[in-house]
């Protein structure tokens, strides 16, 4: 396992806005980039904080696949809906701009819904959702993603890791977030297994051959990339435990992405041309608010679904288990957990030096420099 040096959030903070702008995007909406991404450091989902902070948004800024300046073009709007395009600026700020819009028209008419075109990857679907549950709405999101993941009986990627994503306000101290793969395991994980030198957990990856990949996760990434491996659905290789489960959630979320703003799919979402050359990934996105007050109320949804949730940690546990979670626990308690900052392993150290040099903001030091 590879070493990890904590960095407190002011400094962290400032650091990631600060690069951002020095890539050329507006700090405003640097702003919006830092927190998304932090906000998964902070829940403890490394596979997509500042794990991805260079190689998926600074590196494609520079390799002009994305577009540090985000322009918003509203495609079509009804008073309930409304279909954008993002031109491939930052996936953050499309994805923050289209669920605002979605609560926005959900607190006006009950039911807000935004479907998005050529945007980039977005970070943790849960942002959103739990933008949706502080207004007191029911909030949901998925994505379609670059071909990772085989359907069921199949050994090629096809579709993306997909995430489909619930929020639900709660009396609680934490809202009720389920936000998750439709796949066993993401494509950002491997990368982090591979980061910090852990093997891929067996099960998750098929090969070509249709045996499990197992072991390094490097090599286990360079296969997925390479064509020869793909990822697994929910409920894993096969039908036995449900596979194909995963497989129709995964194209449940690839059509929402997709038909409503008729973008791209599936294998055109590979980030490559018919000639092999780099483009935009062309992601699609969707956004659903529900107000709970055009129901029965806030406090009457707040207070049921608290009763639900409790109900479920209460409930009989199997033997030797502490205790029965609800979505979006862990993650409130890892946030308590870290409130003196983020843990920064060694490969995401070098590359934060590599960016503070590049780009010339000598005022910053870090831990791991003393």
């Amino acid at each position: 396992m590879s070493k990890t040096n904590i960095v407190d959030w002011k400094t962290i903070t400032d650091f990631v806005i600060d690069s951002f702008v020095g890539y050329g995007i507006p700090r405003k909406d640097a702003e919006i980039c830092a927190d998304v991404l932090l906000a998964s450091d902070k829940r403890g989902i490394e596979s997509h904080g500042v794990n991805r902070f260079k190689p998926v948004y600074l590196d494609r800024i520079k390799a002009g696949i994305q577009n540090p300046v985000t322009e918003i073009e509203i495609v079509k709007e009804t008073p309930t809906t409304a279909v954008i395009d993002g031109h491939h600026g930052m996936g953050q700020v499309i994805g923050h701009t289209a669920m605002s819009m979605a609560i926005k028209k959900a607190k006006e008419y009950g039911l807000g819904m935004v479907a998005v075109r050529n945007s980039c990857h977005y970070g943790i679907a849960g942002y959103y959702t739990t933008m949706a549950t502080k207004a007191g709405c029911i909030g949901m999101t998925g994505t379609n993603a670059r071909p990772s993941v085989a359907p069921t009986f199949g050994v090629e990627g096809m579709f993306g890791t997909n995430p489909f994503t619930i929020g639900v306000p709660t009396d609680e101290a934490f809202d009720f977030n389920f936000d998750c793969a439709t796949s066993i395991t993401q494509n950002g994980k491997v990368e982090y297994y591979e980061r910090i030198g852990e093997d891929v957990h067996p099960g998750t990856i098929i090969a070509d051959d249709g045996s499990a990949v197992e072991g390094d996760a490097g090599v286990a990434l360079k296969k997925i990339r390479g064509g020869t491996a793909a990822l697994t659905t929910l409920g894993g290789i096969g039908e036995d435990l449900g596979g194909y489960k995963g497989y129709g959630f995964a194209l449940a979320v690839e059509f929402l992405s997709s038909i409503l703003q008729d973008g791209a799919y599936g294998k055109d979402l590979d980030g490559k041309d018919e000639n092999g050359n780099i483009r935009p990934y062309q992601l699609g996105h969707w956004f659903l608010a529900i107000d709970t007050d055009h129901f029965m109320g806030e406090d009457v949804a707040r207070k049921k679904a608290g009763k639900i949730t409790r109900s479920m940690r209460a409930s009989k546990k199997m033997p030797n288990a502490e205790r029965i979670y609800t979505a979006g626990e862990k993650e409130y308690e890892i946030e308590l957990s870290r409130a003196s900052g983020v843990p920064i392993n060694e490969s995401v150290q070098k590359e934060i030096i590599q960016i503070r040099d590049e780009l010339g903001l000598t005022q910053y030091k870090f831990p791991w420099e003393e």
